[in-house]
């Protein structure tokens, strides 16, 4: 949860946080509609919004609590490129990410920042209606809100302007808090507010249709996830977050259906079955005790409730025993799904999780091994992989691991993260330190980052060799271009 003495101080150094889609301008979208021009790059460019983007998410790192499991990680990312790859605007860089918080809610930020809450996740039923939130957030970047947003309150001080979309981002995790805030700039955000909270929705729910429809998945998803939210607050005292923040009004809904059966026959369309095992994997994570998710899961298979899901429920329940640690039971349904479907990456996965648990690394290693002839490529597999074979002090195979990973991912914080301890454990003092620095760097700590391989630069025990202190130099020279561009737009000092 993010408190309002943690935000307040960061509004100016990282101007425009969040933009919560309710302020959103109108945005002409590009997805079968006429070009009528756009503005907004006079505003604000698109380099100033991925790097406003970046400073964001940097502090969303340290203030949030962001899933750093590989597998849901990667998941949420597939869900997300998969939409992005019917857009119109090819030129747009994402990143999708999940924040452990059981509200309903999701968000879009400059850059191509879409984050969505594992709540949103288990309260959807089908891929197609997850696929639906992540496609409306992912419009609202395609067309440019924010800087739209920008352009229509320019005359605003920038401060106030900061000041707002700080007190929308405080009403989105703690809206008792929000509202107080807001207070301070109440005048400015009404009017603001009038301005952006209408025909915007609908456009981003008309331009996230035709990605979900595009995607090949059933464009009746949005809809009908909002149709849902709208029925839930009849029974609860307050809506979800994801309404205060989209607000849905019946013509909406109508109107989104009314597209949805106008537009091009949709007989089939396709949804992964790996989305009941993430969305299962969460729902027993949100249990306050291990022994409810067991209850829950042992009722359900017994009662024969989902008898086409059996699978589904008995993985949870294996998972559920596993976070119990009655490590047998979970095994032994584990090893039951396996003999059916043997080649099913979330069973092996936990599989071998449970053999970490053990202490049992050389049988976790075993599996991955296997499963490394398979799915070579796996992001999951791979990080999992060196993250046990670091736990098992085989820090030069972990190396050797994360090398496989450098050729077919763009390394990120995880992969930096596990890199610095693998060659710290292997006493290689300065790979460690050039990883790590990467670390600070991708956190939004430039300065950090520069200090800390200028001071490997300074070492005398141990001395970068020749090559190691060229790269170092070169890195420095680059990092301190990006603290220039950082300062230059007041993102940093």
């Amino acid at each position: 949860m993010i408190q309002i003495k943690r935000v307040k101080g960061l509004l100016w150094k990282i101007f425009f946080l969040i933009l919560i889609p309710s302020l959103y301008a109108s945005a002409v979208t590009t997805l079968d509609l006429p070009n009528i021009g756009d503005s907004t790059g006079n505003i604000l460019s698109p380099e100033f919004e991925r790097r406003l983007g970046q400073a964001f998410l940097n502090q969303i790192r340290r203030q949030t609590d962001i899933i750093d499991d590989p597998e849901v990680e990667t998941y949420i990312q597939s869900i997300g490129y998969r939409l992005v790859a019917q857009s119109d605007n090819s030129s747009q860089l994402f990143t999708f990410f999940a924040i452990n918080d059981t509200a309903i809610n999701a968000f879009a930020a400059p850059g191509g920042i879409v984050g969505i809450n594992t709540g949103t996740i288990m309260n959807s039923e089908t891929e197609s209606e997850l696929a639906g939130v992540i496609a409306h957030e992912i419009a609202h970047v395609t067309q440019r809100h924010m800087a739209r947003s920008v352009e229509m309150s320019q005359r605003m001080s920038i401060p106030m302007m900061a000041a707002m979309l700080g007190a929308i981002l405080i009403a989105t995790q703690n809206s008792d808090a929000g509202v107080a805030a807001m207070s301070a700039v109440q005048g400015a955000v009404a009017q603001t507010q009038i301005n952006f909270t209408r025909g915007n929705e609908e456009e981003a729910d008309r331009v996230g249709m035709q990605l979900l429809q595009r995607a090949d998945f059933n464009p009746r998803g949005m809809p009908a996830f909002f149709e849902k939210l709208q029925k839930y607050t009849r029974y609860a005292a307050q809506a979800p977050e994801f309404l205060r923040t989209h607000p849905l009004t019946t013509n909406r809904i109508a109107d989104s259906l009314a597209r949805v059966d106008a537009s091009v026959s949709f007989d089939s369309y396709h949804e992964s079955n790996t989305y009941k095992l993430i969305r299962t994997k969460l729902i027993v994570r949100s249990f306050d005790e291990p022994k409810l998710a067991i209850d829950h899961y042992s009722t359900a298979l017994k009662n024969g409730e989902y008898s086409d899901d059996a699978h589904i429920f008995k993985y949870g329940l294996a998972l559920a025993h596993q976070e119990n640690r009655n490590y047998d039971m979970a095994a032994k349904l584990l090893d039951e799904l396996l003999a059916k479907d043997k080649n099913n990456t979330s069973y092996m996965l936990a599989r071998a999780d449970l053999e970490v648990q053990r202490g049992n690394y050389d049988s976790a290693i075993a599996i991955y091994e296997r499963m490394d002839k398979f799915f070579p490529d796996y992001r999951p597999l791979i990080l999992s992989y060196a993250n046990t074979l670091i736990i098992a002090k085989r820090p030069n195979d972990a190396i050797e691991v994360l090398e496989d990973y450098d050729r077919y991912h763009t390394p990120d914080i995880t992969y930096y993260t596990y890199l610095a301890q693998a060659q710290a454990q292997s006493g290689n003092i300065i790979e460690s330190s050039v990883a790590n620095a990467e670390v600070y760097f991708l956190t939004g700590e430039t300065r950090v980052a520069i200090q800390l391989l200028q001071d490997l630069i300074r070492r005398r025990n141990p001395v970068p060799d020749y090559y190691q202190e060229e790269k170092i130099l070169s890195r420095i020279s680059q990092l301190e271009i990006e603290l220039r561009i950082e300062q230059n737009m007041k993102l940093t000092r």
